[in-house]
């Protein structure tokens, strides 16, 4: 059975996507099984991955809802390993219709739950918010992966977030645990990242991964071609960056690591 992590921060723009993105390349490079299941409604993943939206029959929206089974939504991808279950913006309609629908914290729990065999890891890149489609995720997660921006707001809404996890283990998901935080955006010049840095570490003792994400062009540049940036440019600092984290993630789960790609 698949291990499923959710990556979540309900902060835009802290590099959520990007890191679901490229943490999955990595790991599918490594050999293992990847699903992407994207449940954000701006399908930023699904592009990322090389995915033409406006071909989509279906969607996670439909999975989400119930008129479709995951299995005939997950594509493959051009990368090794890795697969995805793409969104599209029907999404953005699903946190009121959920509303009325039973059991509507655990629909994605039970449509992922029929594919969780067929991968080794299920990431689910969320919404930058903590409505009904994030709780979906963190009830069906083993664990979350947060990625916190070096910048000044960084903790901002990091409460609310912890709130939100602590509420869904407590009601729904008793299992559900931090598998670790990340930080994005590093600059290692500045002052204020080295602030930021101490400050997360006192927030997550323990948690924070020894990976660092640095700011870098070819980063930003991948996903408009539809590559993780391993494939993109597999000797920038990015590339380096998310290998690196890939190996500490899978280190932790007593993975075998990813060799040179």
């Amino acid at each position: 059975m698949g291990k499923t992590v959710a990556i979540v921060n309900q902060k835009g723009g802290v590099g959520k996507t990007t890191t679901a993105v490229n943490v999955a390349a990595a790991i599918g490079a490594a050999g293992y099984r990847v699903l992407l299941a994207d449940i954000d409604p701006q399908g930023n993943a699904s592009t990322g991955l090389g995915i033409n939206k406006k071909k989509l029959t279906a969607s996670s929206y439909e999975v989400i809802c119930g008129s479709v089974q995951a299995a005939s939504c997950i594509v493959p991808t051009g990368f090794a390993n890795v697969f995805v279950l793409p969104s599209s913006m029907n999404l953005a309609g699903a946190e009121l219709e959920l509303v009325e629908l039973p059991q509507r914290e655990t629909r994605l729990k039970t449509a992922l739950s029929l594919v969780q065999d067929d991968f080794d890891f299920i990431f689910m890149d969320c919404p930058p918010a903590l409505g009904l489609i994030t709780i979906n995720a963190l009830c069906a997660a083993n664990t979350v992966l947060i990625p916190i921006q070096c910048e000044y707001f960084a903790l901002e809404g990091l409460s609310q977030l912890m709130n939100t996890i602590r509420q869904v283990k407590r009601l729904y998901n008793p299992l559900l645990d931090i598998e670790g935080v990340v930080l994005t955006m590093y600059d290692g010049r500045l002052n204020l990242t080295q602030a930021v840095v101490d400050e997360v570490k006192r927030f997550f003792p323990r948690r924070v991964y020894s990976a660092v994400i640095p700011r870098n062009v070819r980063l930003s540049e991948a996903p408009s071609f539809g590559q993780p940036v391993m494939y993109y440019d597999r000797v920038s600092r990015g590339t380096l960056a998310y290998q690196e984290l890939a190996n500490e993630f899978l280190a932790n789960n007593n993975a075998r690591r990813l060799m040179d790609f």
